[in-house]
């Protein structure tokens, strides 16, 4: 499970990240938490096509809700 930022903070809920990467001006960045790496860090629209298990709105103190974002040729979409 990887943290997520949306304009630089923690979101709030998955509704907030589905919200943000519908809009264009939004930055939605991937967090890596594996100590073992292997994981993205960086800006979602950079990010290699695949599927990004996230959690949140704290992977390490507060796991409130979880989710996924899919990048692919056709663009990006949360579930």
């Amino acid at each position: 499970m990887q943290g997520v930022f949306v304009n630089g903070s923690r979101p709030k809920s998955k509704k907030a990240v589905k919200e943000a990467l519908a809009d264009p001006t939004a930055s939605v960045r991937l967090e890596a938490t594996s100590m073992f790496g292997n994981e993205y860090d960086g800006d979602v629209y950079a990010a290699p096509a695949g599927r990004y298990d996230f959690v949140g709105p704290d992977p390490y103190t507060k796991r409130n809700f979880y989710g996924s974002i899919t990048v692919s040729a056709s663009g990006v979409k949360v579930s």
